[in-house]
């Protein structure tokens, strides 16, 4: 028994309360009387030390810890139902899995071709969830991960998809054009857009290409995902740095244009891993043989 947790059902009552801002709603929500759920939240709070919410007369609020509490509470119970949702639906409609995806290669790569897989798969449940960085199969509900990185992750098999090579400049053509006529270099006067996750992607793409690196290259905007960082450029905000292939769509169609041939070589790749889990890894090496046929591997 985790003795640091508290019981579940006063975790319920007091999410409920705090979300519908009475026992009364809550107790019905609940299939409870009033006072259960009184009770449950007032122990609730004997257990914690801490004051969840100030009654006046027949009134409640929470408190500040409360308010805080109820938010991280209903993050936990939420994902408690979806891997309960999760569990049922692996035992009662045939095989399922639940990758894990960097969220620009899942919308504008993956995604667009998982159709062949239900084709060629129908009795495979695809389920996809955004993860950034790294994490162990064991404390996580997945069944494989397709990430950005230099290696296959330990403890896992799996394989390199193919390697994203080089980072490219790209920004809006009339952009472009205005830097050119204002002279003083090929981003003189330009927005640098920035990845959250590369925040020294400018400074190494400055350094390959012998440029110096100032203030107006360390300033701009910061962007959660590249595809934010090729809408961005593409509505004339500043000039980002993306994959070549993620942005040879948008080269081809004229909306962004390379100010300058300097690039950022990236010897890093995108894999694909899974924990190997005996009979229950069929379903991850066949996603994984249709992931490299994807990519001609």
């Amino acid at each position: 028994m985790r003795k640091g947790i508290p019981n579940l059902s006063a975790l319920q009552a007091f999410e409920a309360t705090a979300r519908l801002g009475t026992f009364s709603r809550a107790a019905e929500e609940l299939s409870l009387t009033h006072s259960a759920v009184y009770r449950q939240v007032a122990s609730l709070e004997d257990r914690l030390g801490v004051q969840l919410f100030t009654r006046v007369r027949r009134r409640i609020a929470l408190t500040d810890h409360g308010a805080e509490y109820a938010g991280r509470i209903r993050h936990h119970l939420d994902q408690i139902e979806k891997d309960t949702f999760g569990l049922v639906s692996r035992t009662g409609m045939g095989r399922s899995l639940h990758i894990a995806v960097v969220p620009t290669l899942a919308t504008t790569w993956l995604i667009p071709r998982l159709a062949d897989f239900n084709r060629l798969h129908p009795d495979i449940t695809v389920s996809l969830s955004v993860r950034t960085l790294p994490f162990q199969f064991k404390d996580q509900p997945f069944d494989g991960a397709l990430y950005h990185g230099d290696h296959v992750w330990p403890g896992t098999r799996g394989v390199l998809l193919f390697r994203e090579r080089e980072l490219v400049p790209v920004c809006a053509p009339a952009m472009a054009q205005a830097s050119r006529e204002q002279g003083g270099g090929p981003l003189a006067g330009m927005p640098h857009l920035h990845l959250n996750s590369r925040p020294d992607a400018w400074r190494l793409w400055y350094s390959e290409n012998h440029v110096l690196f100032g203030p107006q290259a360390a300033g701009g905007p910061r962007y959660e995902l590249f595809s934010m960082v090729l809408a961005a450029a593409e509505a004339g905000l500043g000039v980002g740095l993306v994959p070549r292939f993620l942005a040879q769509e948008s080269l081809d169609a004229g909306q962004v244009v390379l100010p300058t041939p300097g690039v950022l070589p990236v010897p890093h790749g995108y894999y694909f891993s899974y924990p190997d889990r005996g009979h229950r890894a069929d379903a991850p090496r066949i996603f994984q043989g249709w992931l490299q046929a994807m990519v001609g591997g």
